[in-house]
């Protein structure tokens, strides 16, 4: 009865301290003119995250969750990470479905210890009420956090096909200026040579720049700021000195491509000799397992077992 009670407890303060974080938010004056910019940002953000459709099938019931909590935290001056936002990014979902995750991640990880132990209780080999609050704790908080590891996992390796694909249309912008072409007109014809999430994303990139009267590698620079890609950086510097200074830069693009190539081709190299040991170090096991196996019996009979 003490372990339901205390339950009961922590889960009415729970759901009333986040219906006073999401509620009586919302913000007034010239707070609310910047929340209004911010949404408008993020809202043409999410629309570009539309050129990957598959990894837009969000909830309606968590965006909204989502939604109150972002709006509370940004309320009360809480802003998200740099990096957790490029992952975001790059990764193609939302921060209210990722807030709202966080939350039913916490939410079942402090009720499936409880839950967990209700068939002991039963039996009658009961914990002390302490064990059960402190295995929740640590559930919520493993729960809470391991939207965040699984995000940066994938945002990880969606940013490998990233710079693979950037390498790619470095070669191809420098085959288009090769031939004659200008930069915007470069551009715009080598991110239209795929249909992958990728090339989408460039080319959604570009022409929205285009609508909006922003230069084209000026655009390549804030999507590489907001995907935290160093590679799109680079050639939006490198495209800026050929409108300002009129410095030929088809060489210099060949020689990015060829030497993003290589880093990519020794990170694979690295990342191949690193399973590599991993393997190496289970077959040791299971060997130094066997060996074991097959000494017994002479030991015991040695040792007299």
């Amino acid at each position: 009865m003490t372990l339901v009670m205390l339950g009961g407890a922590l889960a009415g303060l729970g759901v009333l301290v986040l219906i006073r974080l999401v509620g009586n938010s919302a913000p007034s004056g010239a707070a609310g003119l910047l929340q209004l910019d911010a949404d408008m940002r993020r809202y043409r953000n999410e629309v570009s995250l539309t050129a990957d459709r598959r990894h837009q099938e969000e909830s309606l019931r968590m965006r909204r969750l989502g939604s109150g909590m972002r709006r509370a935290l940004e309320a009360r001056g809480i802003r998200v990470p740099v990096s957790l936002s490029a992952d975001l990014g790059i990764a193609g979902r939302s921060l209210e479905t990722h807030l709202a995750t966080s939350l039913v991640g916490a939410v079942v990880g402090f009720v499936a210890p409880t839950v967990m132990l209700i068939p002991l209780s039963i039996v009658g080999a009961g914990l002390p009420g302490f064990v059960p609050i402190w295995l929740g704790i640590v559930g919520a908080v493993v729960g809470a956090i391991l939207p965040t590891l699984q995000l940066r996992t994938k945002a990880a390796d969606r940013r490998r096909d990233f710079r693979h694909v950037v390498s790619a249309f470095l070669d191809l912008v420098a085959m288009n200026l090769a031939g004659g072409r200008g930069v915007p007109e470069a551009l715009s014809s080598a991110s239209g040579i795929s249909d992958g999430w990728a090339f989408v994303r460039i080319r959604d990139t570009l022409e929205t720049a285009r609508l909006q009267g922003v230069t084209p590698w000026a655009a390549l620079g804030e999507l590489g700021d907001e995907l935290a890609i160093d590679e799109l950086r680079d050639l939006s510097a490198a495209l800026a000195l050929v409108a300002e200074d009129g410095a030929k830069v088809r060489d210099s693009l060949v020689a990015r491509a060829v030497s993003m190539r290589r880093r990519e081709l020794a990170d694979t190299e690295g990342r191949a000799q690193a399973r590599s040991q991993s393997m190496l170090m289970a077959q040791m096991l299971l060997c130094v397992g066997f060996l074991l196996f097959l000494t017994y019996p002479a030991v015991a009979r040695v040792v007299g077992l």
